[in-house]
């Protein structure tokens, strides 16, 4: 039986010794290398932890279009170190060598396959030392707006991305997305799939003008406000367009559900520094039955945080605003309570969907909103995403980070400009671009 074993073009130092290993690297030296036995296997590798792996590529690629995903065709083979996975890598084509048989099992990379699975074991925490230079940042449900979507229809790409919604929503998403109403638009079961398909349009967008793609291949990090977590992993490949559009069909579908259950509500209190606000939130809570307790649910920054809860919690948070000196609270034009309690009867939908949905390690690492980290490990990615719908959104914690680390640039993809306006309001010297569809 034949075991051929990847060449990964680095010195991997372990146990005391040296052992060659051939690797070939995408052009974000996080894709390593794609095989395919029959069914397509793809060995993902990253920056180990610890420096048990020492980055050293020094391998070529050339661009491809997307639909031409790395893959050599091999035959029928049995490999006997642990498992590579099938996925697909985003505009690169990675050569491959044969090596013979090497002891990787000790390694903080982990390879495992078996023909036709999907199985992998995966380091949750290979991307925990990331260092951000160019991010991509995805916005949230309440970006949207009538007329979002023209700009796409100028881009073959951006607006065959439409068509393909089209086929899995079975409606005309960009019709709604340019012509409205407005109260259609903003419904949680449309303005989910419309922001979404907008943003990732937006890539296509910027793709197609002058040096978009260097701009692309430049982003080492990614992540989105509440909804466009689900955005930023499908632009890291986490999982396809199509898969992606499935599941926020269904977290907006059953985030109506669990809001229509409950009189809730979100209001944003401005003016005040998240300490003030928890106090404001004790003030209300001791006013109203458990029903209608009510907490902060985005930390946006400071200034701007959004309160959620039952409506009469959050009539009472309105009412006593003013004597905690904020400078005004206005009510957000959602179904009701997310990111807390009340959205408990989404989990369970989403958890039964997720377990069907084919996730892979992202090639880039995307920052969670549940507690502010990058996790490449899919089964974490999958239970992150169920508890996302009932946790508070850790968007301060998220930019704060990626600025304390070094970033030096990033790109608002999608409608609005809220995100922009954070992170200005973080550093005033931020460098941030919006890029729309």
């Amino acid at each position: 039986m034949i075991n051929p074993q990847i060449e990964i073009l680095h010195r991997v130092k372990y146990t005391g010794f040296l052992k060659r290993v051939f690797l070939v690297n995408s052009a974000k030296h996080h894709l390593n290398l794609l095989m395919h036995a029959r069914t397509t296997l793809v060995f993902h590798h990253y920056t180990a932890i610890n420096q048990l792996i020492r980055f050293n590529p020094i391998a070529k690629f050339s661009p491809l279009s997307t639909a031409m995903a790395s893959s050599i065709v091999l035959p029928s083979i049995s490999l006997a170190t642990k498992s590579l996975r099938s996925s697909s890598c985003l505009g690169y084509k990675n050569e491959i060598r044969m090596a013979p048989r090497l002891n990787l099992e000790k390694s903080r990379v982990f390879m495992s396959v078996a023909v036709g699975s999907e199985a992998v074991v995966v380091d949750d925490a290979l991307f925990k030392d990331y260092t951000p230079s160019s991010a991509f940042l995805f916005p949230g449900q309440g970006a949207q707006t009538v007329g979002m979507g023209v700009e796409a229809q100028k881009v073959p790409a951006a607006a065959e991305l439409y068509k393909r919604a089209n086929d899995i929503l079975g409606f005309d998403l960009l019709d709604i997305c340019v012509n409205g109403p407005k109260e259609k638009l903003d419904s949680t079961v449309l303005s989910q799939p419309a922001i979404y398909v907008t943003s990732l349009a937006a890539v296509e967008v910027l793709r197609a003008r002058d040096g978009g793609q260097q701009i692309i291949d430049s982003v080492d990090v990614t992540c989105g406000l509440s909804l466009g977590e689900y955005t930023a992993l499908a632009f890291a490949e986490a999982f396809s367009f199509e898969d992606g559009l499935k599941l926020v069909k269904l977290r907006g579908e059953a985030m109506q559900d669990a809001a229509n259950a409950a009189k809730s509500a979100m209001v944003s209190i401005i003016g005040l520094d998240s300490a003030k606000v928890q106090l404001l939130c004790d003030a209300a809570n001791e006013e109203v039955d458990e029903a209608n307790k009510v907490q902060i649910a985005n930390f946006l920054c400071t200034g701007n945080y959004a309160v959620s809860g039952g409506l009469k919690g959050i009539e009472a948070v309105e009412a006593k605003a003013k004597s905690f000196k904020a400078r005004m609270t206005v009510r957000l034009a959602v179904a009701g309570a997310f990111h807390t309690g009340f959205m408990e009867p989404a989990v369970s939908r989403l958890e039964a969907v997720l377990a069907s949905t084919v996730i892979r390690p992202p090639r880039i690492p995307v920052i969670s909103n549940v507690d502010a980290q990058p996790h490449a490990d899919p089964d974490t990615i999958k239970k992150i995403l169920a508890r996302q719908v009932t946790s508070p959104v850790q968007w301060e914690t998220t930019v704060k980070t990626l600025l304390s680390k070094g970033l030096k640039k990033s790109y608002e993809l999608g409608p609005g400009k809220v995100i922009a306006g954070i992170v200005k309001r973080m550093d005033k010297s931020a460098e941030i671009e919006n890029i729309g569809a």
